[in-house]
């Protein structure tokens, strides 16, 4: 992949800090999805899921994805920008400042791109890293999807 950032190993990750990375490819979130994804959380409200409703009713004039769809693409859409080497596990820590400034309407293409923002070493050589994410919607004037997600990266 040509938009891959590759670290050597955790501790390196300092030493790209501010860094763009990606963009990731374009992912199209299907209904499909929607459903499945409605399905899985017991989310079902009509925005999301009611096609011919949304059509007539959404203020978005169609169905749209839910936010925490969006958001669960993080963990697909990120190793397609980011590998760091030399680590043996990740956890996920968390997300911070998490917003949700535009809708990602059925069958819309979404891109992930991201920068390291903070590295914070810990005991046994491991690290706490936020990065800082957004996803674009194709052709969408803002991004639909922004916030910091936290791993701790161990070697």
């Amino acid at each position: 992949m040509s938009n891959l950032t590759s670290i050597k190993d955790i501790g390196s990750l300092k030493d790209h800090l501010g860094e763009p990375l990606g963009p990731s490819n374009w992912v199209t979130v299907t209904q499909e999805m929607i459903n499945q994804f409605a399905d899985v959380t017991g989310d079902h409200q009509w925005i999301h899921t009611d096609v011919d409703r949304a059509k007539k009713e959404s203020p978005f004039g169609q169905t749209v994805a839910h936010g925490y769809l969006t958001v669960s693409l993080v963990p697909v859409l990120l190793p397609q920008i980011l590998e760091i080497g030399g680590s043996a596990a990740v956890i996920n820590y968390g997300i911070d400042k998490l917003r949700l400034p535009a809708p990602v309407p059925a069958e819309a293409r979404i891109r992930l791109k991201a920068e390291l923002k903070n590295v914070r070493d810990l005991q046994g050589g491991g690290a706490r890293v936020s990065i800082g994410f957004q996803f674009e919607v194709e052709g969408g004037g803002k991004p639909a999807c922004t916030g910091d997600v936290v791993y701790v990266y161990f070697p």
